[in-house]
């Protein structure tokens, strides 16, 4: 196939470029590199059959030859950008979406977007299935991106249904691994950063809220598994191990052999407190399911950081 990957620079749209070029499948990856990494490109650029176009999706992509698969993974999703790219954010999901869907229509493509695990907000129904439509604050300080995926998902249903595009419509939970921007806010990052550097791990409230994890390899299994199928609904894909976010501070410390202690902060506005994903209609449909341990996930992250300059580990 010749794929297309918008937010081919950022943590999840590099191991998915890397997974369509390690299947003998030709990427052109796309980014404005304004949350992405340019040492993921780099990591890329070696293989022939990758080229990169610096583009913001926000401008309509003109892209010569044929496209077989359009992957949209454009849009920052940490929530340390959601107050000063609020509006970059909401465009990205709206008009952003809708240029690579005109492009996917153009090709006569397949269109995967990925969208997450918040557009159940926070939820009254646990575990998340697909069918449950989520309990969001449309005004908070999240609603950019929440709401912003909740009518990216709508759009997308639109143009299946109005204009018989073939869409993928996977929710993404909690993703990590290598290549993670380790100044994003995330809670595996930040642990991991101050883990090694003896700081204090910080969690909110008390740490009660659960999360569940799902290792980045498992996470681009299961992106190639839908993208090779032929079902166009919302789809969870996500590891359904829930632990306390306490939990997880407590496992890193150990794995990382830190002296680190626990410090706890007041609870931000509109955190989830629970989130685990309901995963049987993937592995019903998809014949999917995670495979690594999250200890397993854990240390390979670790291992990574530990490759990377002590300066970026400090400054994180």
């Amino acid at each position: 196939m010749r794929v297309l990957i918008a937010g081919a620079a950022g943590f999840i749209g590099c191991h998915l470029s890397r997974r369509f070029l390690d299947d003998g499948h030709s990427v052109i990856g796309v980014d404005n590199l304004a949350t992405g990494q340019q040492a993921n490109i780099d990591w890329l650029a070696a293989h022939p059959a990758f080229t990169f176009m610096r583009h913001d999706v926000l401008s309509p992509l003109a892209i010569p030859g044929p496209v077989d698969l359009v992957c949209d993974l454009a849009c920052p999703a940490s929530p340390v950008d959601f107050g000063p790219l609020g509006v970059p954010i909401l465009r990205v999901c709206s008009e952003g979406v809708r240029h690579l869907l005109d492009l996917a229509l153009e090709k006569k493509a397949v269109f995967l977007h990925t969208s997450t695990s918040e557009v159940y907000g926070d939820p009254e129904v646990h575990p998340q299935r697909e069918d449950y439509w989520g309990h969001v604050n449309p005004i908070g300080l999240r609603s950019v991106y929440d709401e912003g995926k909740r009518f990216a998902e709508a759009l997308i249903m639109t143009y299946h249904r109005q204009k018989n595009l073939s869409v993928r419509l996977p929710r993404i939970f909690n993703t990590y691994g290598p290549r993670m921007r380790l100044d994003d806010g995330r809670v595996v990052t930040n642990f991991i950063c101050q883990a090694l550097t003896g700081r204090p791990l910080t969690v909110y409230g008390q740490g009660r809220q659960t999360r569940s994890f799902c290792y980045v390899d498992d996470q681009v299994e299961g992106l190639v598994c839908l993208a090779r199928s032929t079902y166009c609904g919302p789809i969870n894909i996500g590891n359904p191990q829930e632990i306390t976010v306490r939990q997880l501070a407590q496992e890193i410390i150990e794995l990382t052999g830190s002296a680190s202690v626990i410090l706890e902060k007041p609870m931000p506005p509109d955190d989830p407190k629970v989130r685990r994903p309901d995963t049987s209609l993937a592995a019903r449909e998809l014949g999917w399911q995670p495979q690594v341990a999250r200890r397993v996930g854990l240390q390979k992250t670790i291992d990574y950081c530990k490759t990377l300059p002590p300066d970026l580990i400090r400054k994180a």
